[in-house]
């Protein structure tokens, strides 16, 4: 699991996915989103704009998993 700081005490969701290098547009990362794909502390989550903080695990089916932290 690779670790990914932010510089805030949140970050929404997507641009998580944005900031971390994962995904390289918005709309990718909206489709991930909305196909289910993306897990938050092993809850499947369907909000773009779902609040990520310090200490969360991010996880995306086939594609990797990540611990935000801060930086």
């Amino acid at each position: 699991m690779d670790e990914i700081g932010i510089t805030t005490n949140t970050i929404q969701l997507d641009q998580f996915l944005k900031w971390a290098g994962i995904v390289e547009s918005g709309g990718q990362a909206k489709l991930l989103i909305e196909d289910g794909m993306v897990f938050i502390n092993g809850a499947q989550s369907y909000e773009r704009r779902k609040k990520i903080k310090p200490g969360d695990i991010i996880e995306i089916t086939n594609i990797g998993k990540w611990k935000v932290t801060t930086e």
